[in-house]
């Protein structure tokens, strides 16, 4: 890519306003951890929704979407479409919760729903595992693919691009905080959304492209079904692989950063922030309608114009003969894309990436090292030390966090082996965060028992696959779901359960609703919660259809289809009035709440 003098300006703008939220926010950020890690916990919904939709717009989500679509077609993208339903979920049966329970981290939590040394043993086991090891992964992950951009802009190689480019999201993350992070996400969501427009635009109108009537021309010629949002189901084992899985089983099943049952890491991180119980729900909200309504086409229609542009990826490698063939796969056609883009624009779409690769970077950072210093250094380590210490540790710690991270980048290949290596580690576990809010049988045994099998049978087809005896993905997700809710189940029940007094100081604080907490509510005698499952349950699937009416209604649009666009039109306005009435509706007036679910 050839940068103009008007690039480079648009560059050094955009990076340069970066610094403002950290030197304004740095002194806030210092005062105590509560600060530096919750934001006072007087985040706006408005901003927390903003926030999460720039956190999980990295640079290789555009990347990995690129590589689905040229892989399998339009449908791949229900391998993360389908985690929409737990999101959802997410957003109306437990939001409200995380915010009631008052922790700083959602490890934390852990301590205050299970008893005894296991409870104690599992978060400062998750806070290494999650916050070191889990998070570095992903961290690397989101550097592979800034690699890959960076390596077919401007033939930079790979460790240039994880030192100059990791420097920037360390000095921010350790200087300002969650506010930080936070402010500055709003600004760069700005600039990567309008990136990933001009993408699509200037792709669409290449000449051998010919806009969306020729691009679709095109593809229906050679791939007919890559256009469909639905897999050919001719084909079982790809739509299995790509559809059936992931709605029937590993959208509830797996923990994955960004969409876990339940609500976590990050997502928990933003909601424990909030201001209010209601910041919470509609901080999350926004999110989910963001992230699976307004992002996807762009990145869709950019993937299968370099269909036409390049075929194959030898023809990526003809094209740009200086890139590592490490790292030649089919996600690499996202940045390769990217050098028609003319001047002016060019800049700006490098701005946006490298916001978008800032702004995840900055998060994970943030919520890693919340884990490694306030549930394992605080915790275990050094529990009496002044809040000014702590702040200290942790802009240590997220140095550390992301040598290490920089450290793993070169081993992975794709995005998509790091989103398959994820989904697997953490396949199996997910039922037991939905679970653990409403059935009080469950304990800390239950989650290290579901850690440690998803774990050990990730491992083994990790080695298998190393020693050349591969296992299909989709078997190897199954498989592992299966053995590891046996094994949760079981030691649920051979475990004794958590002690009395610990489930009813945590009702009286959280009030889950539900039939499950009937006994305990009586015996501590605290209010009945003010939820309703069975509204929440209605507000889920409407929820639902209304993202999922706008996310396909774009697509009949754009397919010139204006009948099939018109009806999912009606069907997302119709839900957005249903879920406004539902939502808004004064408490009282339910009567399902008085009864506690």
């Amino acid at each position: 890519m050839h940068l103009t003098t008007l690039d480079w300006v648009i560059i050094v703008v955009s990076v340069g306003i970066m610094f403002i939220p950290a030197i304004v926010l740095a002194r806030r950020a210092g005062k105590n951890t509560t600060e530096f890690f919750v934001a006072g916990r007087q985040a706006p919904w408005w901003l927390i929704g903003i926030s999460l939709v720039a956190t999980t717009f990295s640079t290789d989500t555009p990347n990995l979407v690129t590589g689905f679509v040229r892989g399998s077609g339009i449908a791949a993208n229900w391998q993360w479409w389908a985690f929409l339903l737990s999101g959802m979920a997410t957003v109306f049966f437990f939001a409200r919760l995380w915010r009631r329970s008052g922790v700083m981290t959602d490890l934390e939590f852990y301590e205050h729903r299970y008893s005894g040394k296991a409870a104690s043993f599992v978060r400062g086991f998750r806070a290494i595992y999650l916050g070191l090891f889990f998070n570095c992964v992903i961290i690397a992950s989101v550097s592979l693919a800034a690699s890959k951009i960076a390596a077919v802009l401007f033939g930079i190689p790979q460790w240039m691009t994880l030192v100059v480019g990791g420097t920037f999201p360390v000095i921010f993350a350790s200087l300002s905080g969650l506010w930080g992070v936070m402010v500055t996400d709003m600004i760069q969501f700005t600039i990567t959304m309008s990136s990933s427009f001009a993408a699509a635009y200037f792709a669409l109108t290449l000449p051998k492209v010919g806009g969306l009537r020729g691009l679709f021309h095109h593809i229906a010629q050679t791939h007919p079904q890559y256009l469909s949002v639905l897999p050919n189901f001719a084909d079982w084992k790809v739509s299995a692989a790509i559809f059936v899985i992931p709605l029937t089983v590993a959208w509830w099943s797996v923990w994955y950063p960004g969409s876990e049952p339940g609500g976590g890491s990050y997502v928990a991180q933003r909601m424990l922030s909030a201001k209010t119980e209601r910041d919470s729900i509609f901080g999350t909200l926004l999110f989910q309608a963001a992230h699976y309504a307004l992002r996807p086409w762009p990145w869709i229609l950019v993937a299968l114009a370099s269909m036409v542009i390049y075929p194959n990826v030898s023809d990526i490698g003809q094209h740009f003969p200086h890139v590592q063939k490490n790292l030649l796969a089919n996600d690499i056609a996202y940045p390769a894309m990217l050098i028609f883009l003319p001047a002016g624009f060019a800049g700006f779409m490098v701005a946006g990436l490298f916001a978008a690769y800032r702004s995840t970077l900055e998060t994970q950072l943030n919520w890693g090292t919340s884990y490694v210093v306030h549930d394992f250094y605080r915790r275990f380590l050094n529990p009496d030390k002044t809040e000014k210490h702590y702040v200290m540790v942790a802009r240590i710690v997220t140095v550390g966090i992301m040598v290490v991270a920089g450290c793993i980048t070169p081993f992975l290949q794709s995005a998509q082996d790091a989103f398959n290596l994820m989904l697997q580690i953490g396949a199996g576990t997910g039922l037991v965060y939905l679970l653990r809010w409403f059935w009080p049988r469950i304990n800390a045994w239950t989650e290290v028992s579901a850690m440690a099998s998803s774990f050990g049978v990730a491992l083994v087809f990790f080695v298998l696959a190393k020693n050349g005896h591969p296992v299909e993905a989709s078997t190897a997700l199954l498989t592992t779901v299966g053995i590891t809710t046996i094994v949760w189940l079981a030691v649920t029940f051979l475990t004794p359960p958590v002690e009395e007094a610990t489930l009813e100081a945590f009702y009286a604080k959280v009030r889950p609703a539900g039939a499950g907490w009937a006994k305990i509510r009586r015996r501590s005698g605290a209010p009945a919660s003010p939820d309703s499952l069975p509204v929440a349950l209605l507000c889920w699937v409407l929820g639902l259809a209304g993202i999922y009416a706008a996310l396909f209604g774009t697509g009949a649009y754009l397919y010139g289809q204006t009948l099939q666009g018109v009806i999912y039109t009606i069907v997302l306005i119709v839900a957005v009035v249903w879920l406004a009435k539902l939502t808004f509706l004064p408490r009282e007036r339910s009567p399902q709440r008085s009864q506690g679910g």
